[in-house]
């Protein structure tokens, strides 16, 4: 074994891991497929995860019946003869596990994410190798790569929407499917621990304050967002309205002749795609970029079964455009898979209507940022919000939509955070604070709301906060929310779960 290459090498070639030992952290999803991977692999892997609830435990036994060992209740320690630790996305950098990584022999114990593994598995023989396209931002990475597999899909190219949207990039990998591409969402986290991948084109969305207690600080997080555009090899998509995205491509190291491509809902200038007339338009991929502008879609075209679509979502769709012509997809095929994409639940779904007011769920925006885009798509709006602030302040975000808000609703652990910010920006607008945190106050804020608004308005479900002080996670939150709408009058007039806004 001691004569076995070492895993810390920055080549990106695959690990040869057949009889050494790894450590899993995490027991999650991504744990459980990097772990189950690495053993057929040949790997003696054990998984160490903190918890120790029925769910691990259930896991564990399941592992454990295909020869994978897994230590609950102790995430810090590193099992003895460690020679490489995969990490899931989420575990913080400065853990107890890594330190001792770190210091474990000379050199370390190198760690890598799930995406790492997956990046570096892909060139074994009979795995999947096809171009990634990646996306990452803030706000709307999972919006925004599902609406790139659907124009991938329309262009008739084989491809599935992995990473963090769900579906484990490791198990796709090691599919054996013939795709010709992957549209990939990447978090922070992930790209954290991802130093090799090499994306064919790639996406930063959007920046702005999150997560900044696992990465320390805003510069740390948008570094890590910025290694998306490491080692692109066509495009490196950025953002024309956020100046923070184009200097992650200015300082990014890419392969001669990758292009920086830009996105704006205004007129596009060279090498961007925007906005004209209704229409979305390219002048970065056509022949002459600097006199023709290729007309790709309408935008009545984006998700059509939902309505019209709101201005973070036309950015998606520019977004997801922008990688799909990098990648040499037609326009008709960029149409036809806006046309085909439907939204998740829980992103801007318009619930019902009753008695005039329409009730929206964006239960998704879980930090400031997601929540401004949401409030600055309706008119007047009463506003329930709250939960866990996770470090955030709301001055910024109160300030932007102090005049589009008839009243607002406040819940959650952290409530007082937004209802200071209030008092200072919007004192003349009507709070509502309930001083409750159990699930049962969801339907209390949805009555309150509903006295608070008028017919024309829409009571908008942005907490602009995480959930988990109230509920399981933010599905479960919009899903209190969609039944207490259903309480009111019996809901008359309520849209179909498949007819959401976009």
């Amino acid at each position: 074994m001691s004569a076995a290459p070492p895993f810390g090498d920055a080549s990106g070639h695959p690990p040869e891991v057949e009889g050494r030992a790894v450590t899993v952290a995490g027991i999650g999803v991504s744990g459980v497929s990097a772990a189950r991977a690495l053993a057929r692999l040949g790997a003696v892997v054990t998984v160490v995860d903190g918890g120790d609830g029925p769910a691990q435990r259930e896991r564990a036994e399941t592992l454990a019946a295909e020869g994978i060992g897994a230590r609950l209740g102790d995430g810090e320690t590193l099992p003895p003869g460690t020679e490489l630790v995969v990490t899931s996305p989420g575990w913080r950098p400065d853990g107890p596990l890594f330190a001792a990584a770190a210091a474990a022999r000379p050199g370390g114990v190198p760690v890598w994410g799930d995406v790492e593994l997956a990046w570096r598995l892909r060139s074994l023989p009979g795995a999947c190798d096809a171009p990634w396209l990646a996306v990452t931002g803030t706000n709307g990475k999972t919006t925004t790569v599902q609406m790139l597999a659907a124009v991938l899909d329309a262009a008739g190219l084989r491809t599935a929407a992995v990473g963090n949207i769900g579906t484990p990039i490791v198990d796709v990998v090691l599919s054996g499917e013939p795709y010709d591409v992957l549209a990939v969402e990447l978090s922070s986290y992930q790209l954290h621990w991802a130093p090799s991948v090499r994306a064919h084109s790639a996406a930063v969305l959007n920046l702005a304050p999150d997560h900044l207690d696992w990465h320390g600080s805003m510069a740390a997080y948008a570094a890590d967002k910025g290694r998306v555009y490491s080692g692109n090899t066509v495009a490196c998509v950025y953002n024309a309205a956020d100046p923070a995205t184009e200097a992650l491509v200015r300082e990014a190291d890419v392969v001669e002749g990758c292009r920086a491509v830009g996105f704006t809902l205004g007129t596009p200038g060279p090498s961007e795609l925007g906005v004209v007339d209704g229409l979305l338009v390219d002048r970065a991929f056509v022949p002459d970029r600097h006199r023709q502008a290729q007309e790709l879609a309408e935008l009545s075209d984006i998700a059509p079964s939902a309505g019209p679509p709101a201005p973070h979502n036309v950015a998606n769709a520019l977004a997801a455009a922008a990688l799909a012509r990098a990648f040499g997809v037609p326009p008709t095929a960029v149409r036809d898979g806006l046309r085909a994409f439907s939204p998740d639940a829980h992103r801007i779904a318009r619930v019902a209507e009753v008695d005039g007011v329409t009730y929206v769920n964006d239960s998704k925006a879980t930090n400031t940022h997601a929540a401004q885009a949401s409030l600055a798509a309706y008119r007047p709006v009463v506003w329930i919000a709250g939960g866990l602030a996770k470090g955030a302040t709301f001055d910024e975000l109160v300030g932007s939509a102090a005049d589009r808000l008839r009243g607002v609703v406040l819940l959650g652990a952290d409530r007082h955070l937004i209802a200071e910010a209030l008092a200072r920006h919007a004192p003349d607008v009507p709070v509502v604070d309930l001083d409750r945190t159990d699930t049962g106050a969801m339907a209390e804020a949805v009555r309150a709301a509903a006295g608070l608004a008028r017919s024309g308005d829409t009571v908008l479900l942005a907490p602009a906060c995480a959930s988990m002080d109230m509920f399981t996670h933010y599905g479960r939150r919009g899903e209190a929310f969609a039944e207490a709408v259903g309480l009111l009058g019996g809901a008359a007039g309520s849209v179909p779960p498949e007819d959401r806004e976009a």
